[in-house]
């Protein structure tokens, strides 16, 4: 199919094409006639350009609106999950039939397939909180009058909305709901819940007058739709989406407008005359019928980790995602110290919740915003900025250390690259075990479930086929050295003023790279031993070079050219001080050779010259990758906005890395004095931009 737009902002929305199933051709910057239908938004005013357009040339008009489970956030920071195609109507509008209303009134069997999937994935929505917005927090468990005896919940509605005024309804209709409510329930406590924009002050409700009394209270708060129906006992809507998720929870509903899911036996239908009703009339529909029809037959989902077109299952793994994370970090997230360049990198991914990044100078202006309850100070790397330990103590609010990721992105942090992993650590850090972290705990404790493993084999088994590491930045070729049939022992170089090193090799032992490649040729006398300099160290941003004459005192070979993965591959057994390079030799099942302690050391796979504390436990291969690679590190997609996967993210650096391999540019990224400075000044005048 291909679909002609107009509109600018229907343009704009990432991945429009895999949402829709088509090709959308711009009508407006290329005349093109050639299309099979025009696509507008909605039924609004603004798309009066639209239906025109599809009325003169003969063409179908086909609305497009969000889907029921659309994102995380609202649409001004989210782009959508899911949308809804309909070239009859649109779900909202009773005075004409919809797609929807079709597909309901139709004999069509829409539990079928599997009816159990779909009570399955229903009870799976209610269960997890999943609404078309999920960043609302739950209901506070003193928000409500206790000494109720039940509870009545009144829907208001932001005026204007299109729902109502397309939903046989109007200003009155709202004032016999409020009057119905108090009439028909005279026991009852009557919540009226006012829609988030109109507490915010953007928008005005149809109930904003109400004011509480002893019969009446208000909810102005933004809270999750399905913890306030849960605590319920009756609700009563116009013509809201809340209507249809109270049903989902088991609620009974009543509706004074015509909703998509009125007229079907499963509401208390208060304009039993209206038309839209009259059309529905001969027909019945279950809850379960009414879901499977909006939620998995009519409205269309992307994948978020392929970006390809999914299902409703995929977006709700996607969101409950969004709210774990989001329940983790619910206060301000108070970062400290940061420099411009890497605030204006990491500021989106450090809260779902606008606003709530806060990036300040020292632990002084930190200390000026109060922070108390859920908030957390956030320094980078293991040692905070002076006075910031002391003021979480005193605040009692989390200090967590940020760092990257072990699978990070297509070029170095050094030259300013984003990240599309971190981690955030409450109890230390990785790469210093001189106290515990967040991961040591997950490794020594975590019970690894089979799909742990098995996903743990899954990725393991990618990053080894396409030769991934942390930053996919050097060509893969198959290297060839003149070993002369003796074995080969790898010595990845690192950058000498490295934290890890730092901190994670004692100060009498091996602790720079000459130490190292000498440390090699005594364990390994007889083998052929090449070293390989860091990226960074190569690039000129970091410390860490050996003199070539000086390698070559203990070296066989400096390998310049090849990636770190090529060279494991064409290894034998890696020596390292706490390289990831040993991490990603494990992967590929090398022997390896530690002489410090990274956080893949004292499991048990590796050989460690030093003690390595608090590491008792012995794990297997995919148990370290599932700990280290699935669960401690956050994943960050920065055109959906949220948080994902490690395997959606290998995928995308491998994506990118491929592309820059066809454009020749990948090169380009990684040498180059003068086009690293302008990569990093562009930055640099990027976050001077941003309020700091």
């Amino acid at each position: 199919m291909r679909y002609g737009i107009l509109s600018s902002g229907i343009g704009l929305i990432p991945f429009l094409e895999n949402l829709t199933d088509a090709e959308i051709v711009r009508l407006q910057l290329w005349p093109r006639t050639d299309v099979d239908a025009v696509a507008g938004w909605g039924m609004r005013p603004s798309t009066r350009k639209a239906l025109a357009f599809a009325r003169k040339r003969g063409l179908r008009y086909v609305a497009l609106e969000d889907g029921f489970l659309r994102s995380f956030g609202t649409g001004e920071h989210f782009p959508p999950l899911s949308l809804v195609l309909d070239d009859e109507g649109v779900y909202y509008d009773c005075t004409r039939p919809s797609a929807l209303e079709g597909l309901l009134r139709s004999d069509a069997g829409v539990l079928l397939p599997d009816v159990e999937a779909v009570r399955q994935a229903r009870e799976r929505l209610v269960r997890a909180g999943l609404s078309k917005y999920c960043h609302a927090p739950d209901l506070p468990a003193d928000a409500l009058r206790s000494g109720d005896l039940e509870r009545v919940l009144v829907v208001d509605q932001t005026a204007g909305d299109m729902s109502v005024t397309l939903g046989g309804a109007d200003a009155g209709s709202f004032q016999a709901m409020l009057a119905a409510a108090l009439a028909e329930n005279p026991k009852a406590t009557i919540y009226v819940k006012t829609h988030p924009e109109v507490s915010s002050g953007r928008k005005k409700g149809y109930l904003t007058d109400v004011q509480p009394d002893a019969r009446t209270a208000v909810l102005r708060d933004a809270v999750n739709p399905l913890s306030l129906i849960r605590r319920m006992d009756r609700v009563y809507v116009v013509s809201s989406t809340l209507g249809f998720e109270a049903l989902l929870a088991g609620k009974p509903v009543t509706c004074f407008g015509v909703p998509w899911y009125a007229g079907w036996g499963t509401t208390d239908d208060r304009q039993p005359k209206h038309s839209a009703l009259a059309r529905r009339a001969g027909r019945r529909r279950s809850v379960d019928e009414l879901f499977a029809a909006a939620y998995m037959r009519y409205a269309r989902y992307l994948n978020p980790e392929t970006r390809q077109p999914g299902d409703v299952l995929d977006a709700m793994a996607w969101l409950e995602r969004q709210r774990e994370v989001a329940r983790r970090f619910s206060g301000r997230m108070i970062a400290v110290g940061f420099r411009r360049w890497k605030a204006a990198n990491v500021r989106a991914m450090l809260s779902l919740h606008a606003g709530k990044a806060v990036f300040v100078k020292n632990a002084a202006a930190a200390a000026a915003l109060r922070p108390q309850g859920e908030d957390c100070l956030v320094c980078w790397g293991r040692v905070p900025p002076a006075g910031v330990r002391e003021l979480a103590e005193v605040a009692g609010v989390r200090l967590l250390r940020m760092e990257d990721g072990f699978v990070r992105s297509v070029g170095l942090g050094s030259d300013l690259i984003p990240p599309l992993s971190f981690v955030l650590d409450a109890k230390g850090i990785y790469f210093d075990p001189g106290q515990p972290s967040e991961l040591e705990d997950l490794l020594n404790t975590r019970v690894f479930t089979a799909r742990d493993l098995e996903r743990a084999r899954d990725v393991r088994a990618f990053m080894v086929r396409h030769g991934m590491s942390k930053y996919n930045l050097e060509p893969r070729r198959a290297v060839q050295w003149a070993a002369n049939g003796r074995q080969v022992v790898l010595v990845p170089g690192q950058v000498e003023d490295d934290a890890s090193i730092r901190f994670g090799c004692d100060p009498d032992g091996v602790r720079t790279n000459l130490g190292l490649i000498a440390a090699a040729r005594k364990a390994f006398p007889q083998t052929f031993i090449v070293f390989k300099p860091h990226p960074d160290v190569s690039s000129g941003n970091r410390k860490g070079h050996v003199k070539p004459a000086q390698a070559m005192r203990y070296a066989d070979y400096i390998e310049m050219a090849a990636s770190a993965v090529s060279c494991i591959d064409a290894c034998d057994a890696v020596v390292t001080m706490t390289s990831l390079t040993g991490f990603d030799a494990l992967l590929r099942g090398k022997r390896v050779l530690v002489h410090g302690r990274p956080f893949y050391a004292g499991w048990g796979l590796t050989e460690d010259m030093l003690p390595v504390p608090r590491r008792e436990r012995r794990l297997s291969l995919d148990e370290l990758v599932a700990g280290a690679l699935l669960h401690y590190p956050l994943y960050w997609d920065p055109a959906l906005k949220g948080y994902t996967t490690c395997e959606a993210v290998l995928q995308r650096l491998l994506e990118q890395r491929t592309a820059l391999e066809q454009q020749g540019n990948l090169h380009a990224l990684r040498t180059g004095w003068l086009r690293r400075q302008w990569r990093k000044g562009r930055i640099l005048v990027r976050a001077m931009f941003e309020w700091f």
